[in-house]
């Protein structure tokens, strides 16, 4: 199953150690507790649309360009997990009598 707040997450922390920062520094950049962000980035809270924006300036990120990556990597898991529709034959394949 696809939790958004494990993938919003998962780009959140990919993108703040891509910029080589602590989470004490952008948790003090946007005024949110280190605890907090931490359990944001393990997917352990859901974000309430004030504290992403918070985060996103922080991180110097357009909110687009982060819900944009957590867009493609949802797509992606649902491309991985969609059911194989099996192709049914129109005409019955095997035929039964009583005699």
């Amino acid at each position: 199953m696809i939790l958004l707040r494990r993938e919003l997450g998962d780009v959140l922390r990919e993108q703040r150690q891509s910029q080589g920062r602590t989470l004490r520094e952008v948790s003090a950049a946007a005024s949110v507790s280190l605890g907090y962000l931490s359990e944001v980035e393990r997917g352990e809270k859901e974000a309430s649309s004030e504290l992403l924006a918070s985060i996103c300036g922080a991180l110097r990120l357009p909110l687009s360009e982060v819900l944009g990556q957590v867009s493609e990597r949802v797509a992606e898991t649902e491309a991985l997990t969609a059911p194989v529709a099996l192709p049914i034959p129109s005409t019955p394949l095997v035929s039964a009598s009583a005699a």
